[in-house]
């Protein structure tokens, strides 16, 4: 009896272990399609018309290597340090296991099949994993099969009905930076969709307080930006962030180009809301902020600056809200504006810049400015 009993342990073992093994191989084959289909402003094929027009798309920020397409996550044993003999001998075998059961699944798969398109069942087992793992390599493979699925918009449904959204923003409290940055992503493409969005919005403050703190120009903080770019496409939540526009305009001064380029992404949702434009101006902004219009910035970064100013100063009644400008803060974007001379000698000085749209949307700016600031009234 005793020794049945320890046959059928032995067994189910084995069938679990097989199992786990094709799961994680169905959770990381076909990342390289669906990046491809991922790319910049949009997710290739599939859209959620009608839900958020205008929504963004977040870029596949996924790091790892494209060159090799069945490239997966591989687990080395504890005793596989690197640097040591044995550590090598070790992650060697366990590369070399993986890539066998990868191929033996292959070989048993349907070649015409879709391996990165889940079935709600499916997807109900992958949250399962998500909800019930620990071990961030697994977690990892999980979050990206649901990044996935999410670009589709016949999922973004499934998955919300399956409770996935609290299941995927409980990972937000992990210190694992790869495996929040999935799941950053699988919110993101999850918030394209006015449903997701309004059950999202408990969590835009967490995400905010995580963007703002993390390490600048990482990819935890891109994905965040991208989540709140998402998550401001529409109007109704938008206030939820003012309280961390300052916050956000030191990111634009502090960081590379591309964290520059996703907040001004967040920034033009925003400044083209009238109700934001009194939050906006009241933010306060880094004095390195006019540094910015010099000759060696990038291009696009001025010109999507100079339409985040233009909208505030379109949206702003200069002459009914005169009473009220004292209500502003010496380094507020308000008296970044005000004064005038310092600003427009700032912006005139890329007048002679060797671009031409530059030239002819710095005039636009400093004439409006002028014009707004000093009507023909006071002259």
């Amino acid at each position: 009896m005793g020794y049945a009993r320890k046959v059928g342990w032995v067994t189910a073992g084995l069938v679990i272990g097989a199992g786990a093994c094709y799961c994680i191989y169905r959770l990381t084959r076909g990342r390289k399609q669906n990046k491809e289909k991922m790319a910049e402003g949009g997710s290739g094929d599939v859209d959620d018309v009608g839900d958020c027009p205008g929504a963004r798309y977040n870029d596949w920020s996924d790091d790892d290597d494209d060159n090799s397409e069945n490239k997966g996550v591989v687990w080395y044993p504890p005793w596989a340090r690197i640097g040591t003999e044995a550590g090598t001998r070790a992650r060697a075998r366990a590369r070399a296991r993986a890539t066998r059961a990868r191929r033996a699944v292959q070989k048993r798969a349907s070649p015409n099949s879709d391996d990165t398109i889940l079935s709600p069942q499916e997807l109900q087992k992958v949250l399962c994993l998500v909800e019930m793992s620990e071990k961030p390599y697994i977690l990892e493979a999980a979050l990206i099969a649901l990044g996935n699925n999410a670009a589709y918009a016949f999922n973004r449904d499934i998955i919300r009905d399956l409770g996935g959204l609290p299941i995927v923003a409980k990972i937000l409290n992990t210190r694992d930076p790869i495996v929040k940055e999935k799941a950053l992503i699988v919110l993101n493409n999850l918030s394209v969709n006015a449903e997701n969005q309004r059950r999202l919005k408990i969590y835009m403050n967490q995400v905010c307080d995580d963007t703002i703190t993390s390490r600048l120009n990482s990819s935890v903080q891109l994905a965040g930006l991208r989540l709140l770019t998402n998550m401001t496409v529409t109007n109704e939540y938008q206030h939820m962030l003012a309280n961390s526009i300052s916050d956000f305009f030191r990111l634009f001064s502090a960081g590379n180009e591309e964290t520059k380029f996703q907040v001004l992404k967040l920034l033009l949702n925003l400044a083209e809301n009238p109700a934001m434009t009194r939050e906006l101006l009241r933010a306060q902004v880094p004095s390195s902020l006019g540094s910015l219009f010099n000759k060696k910035e990038n291009k696009e970064v001025i010109l999507k600056l100079l339409v985040v100013f233009e909208n505030i100063n379109d949206n702003f009644k200069w002459e009914e809200n005169e009473s009220t400008q004292n209500q502003f803060s010496e380094g507020s974007l308000f008296f970044f504006l005000k004064e005038f001379q310092v600003c427009a000698d700032k912006i005139l000085g890329l007048e002679s810049h060797q671009d031409f749209l530059v030239k002819v949307k710095v005039g636009k700016f400093v004439a409006k400015l002028a014009e707004n600031m000093f009507p023909k009234s006071q002259e």
